[in-house]
């Protein structure tokens, strides 16, 4: 036994998970990189870059890209690629969660994940990094944890460390670091306490001509933001659990209580975090919320075409829809468009050959439409295919896959919490073909 354990700690020392990372923003620049023991060129990007170039859209870059020494893995998350190095074979969904909990650690210690506030807050950036990272493997990953060991920025503090040169870095072992309940820290008080949840649904289809559903999907999450007094224990049950597919929990969650009872029992965190993520796949449970009607022709031997869409309501519960636009790449061969909305604008550039319909919200007595002409180069052939309808909206107050919050229990603490429940359903990768 002693001998066993002798080798996984000799291939831990020997093989790190992850060797280096680097933020790269939507320019291509990297402007942050850090590694642990190792150094490795920036050149290994330089694979990650070809990829980028090859894919037509941002969220379309491989997450997981090899090169003849590395393994590249990357994420991206609010304009901003987090690029992984890794040199043996690791399961790459491990690297990839973990590369989340980064980008969610610099949005709750700066209140944004940009690259502005990662510059204006680089010392504490690289602290974070050498806690959440040991050696190549996760070590603090936890929030609390992580929030008493460096302490999060303001302006106070960073006066009084200017001016003492002191630190962020926490003199005491966080409380819950040894705990069996490392994501809360003892002794929360609150003047108020409060348990609100927001019940967050992204719809992605693919619609046809014809207005027929290609394919359908719910991704869901559940976020929460918890300020409650002492060591609360919380029971979250729902009116049709069996809605849900592939559901993702915080470790917080009794897994057990799930399986039997479909009930969500859990000790929370405190403060803001990710209860659950969750897929509805079963496509005749997915409404389409809009439908749109189009007719887009280029003529044959002409440099002019007609372009003409008219977006409406379809499956929206009696809630309003709003928020939409509608994104169309055109053609290489249109030179420039004169359309003419009936409400929202829009803006077409010449040079990327983007139409960008900002619609806002729809009011079923007038439905918005834009219509007009096309130019195209002279003597350029008619475009093989017609561009996709790209669609972006918002639905306040409605989970579209029908999923509902019955009733939130608390043990353990005798007090009364405020208790809010807020719905949205939002378009994900909404296409429309045309």
């Amino acid at each position: 036994m002693r001998n066993a354990v002798r080798r996984v700690l000799q291939f831990f020392r020997r093989e790190k998970m992850i060797h280096s990372l680097f933020l790269i923003n939507c320019s291509g620049d990297i402007f942050l990189e850090k590694h642990w023991k190792s150094v490795v060129s920036q050149s290994v990007c330089d694979y990650f870059f070809e990829a980028q170039e090859k894919a037509a859209d941002v969220e379309n870059v491989p997450p997981v890209i090899s090169t003849p020494h590395h393994y590249l893995i990357s994420i991206y998350r609010d304009k901003l690629f987090f690029v992984s190095v890794i040199q043996t074979e690791v399961p790459p969904l491990f690297v990839i969660e973990f590369l989340h909990r980064v980008a969610d650690t610099f949005q709750d210690y700066f209140g944004e994940c940009s690259e502005a506030a990662i510059k204006d807050n680089v010392v504490i950036v690289y602290e974070l990094l050498e806690e959440m990272l040991d050696n190549g493997f996760p070590l603090a990953t936890e929030s609390n944890i992580l929030k008493e060991l460096i302490k999060p920025p303001t302006i106070l503090r960073s006066v009084v460390n200017s001016i003492t040169g002191s630190s962020n870095v926490g003199d005491t072992l966080p409380t819950g670091q040894l705990s069996n309940i490392p994501w809360r820290r003892a002794g929360v008080k609150y003047t108020n306490n409060e348990a609100y949840f927001d019940v967050v649904e992204e719809i992605d289809a693919i619609i046809d001509k014809s207005g027929s559903t290609v394919f359908a999907e719910i991704q869901g999450v559940i976020d929460a933001c918890i300020k409650l007094s002492g060591m609360p224990d919380l029971s979250l049950s729902f009116m049709n659990p069996r809605l849900l597919d592939d559901v993702s929990f915080h470790p917080c969650i009794r897994f057990k209580r799930w399986e039997s009872e479909r009930v969500l029992s859990f000790i929370p965190p405190d403060g803001n975090f990710r209860l659950i993520s969750y897929r509805v796949s079963s496509q005749n449970l997915v409404a389409i919320p809009v439908y749109v009607k189009h007719s887009i022709s280029f003529k044959e031997n002409s440099s002019c075409g007609r372009f003409d869409i008219t977006i409406g309501p379809k499956q929206n519960m009696g809630k309003t829809i709003e928020g939409i636009t509608v994104t169309v790449h055109m053609p290489k061969v249109v030179l420039n468009m004169n359309l003419t909305p009936t409400q929202g604008s829009y803006t077409f550039d010449p040079v990327t050959k983007v139409l960008t319909w900002d619609v806002g919200k729809i009011t079923p007595q007038k439905l918005p439409s834009l219509k007009g002409l096309v130019n195209l180069q002279s003597g350029a052939p008619k475009p093989e295919e017609n561009p996709s309808l790209n669609i972006q909206f918002k639905i306040q107050q409605l989970a579209i896959s029908g999923l509902k919050v019955n009733r939130l229990d608390m043990y353990g603490e005798k007090y009364k919490p405020f208790k809010g429940v807020k719905y949205v359903t939002k378009a994900g990768k909404f296409q429309v073909r045309t």
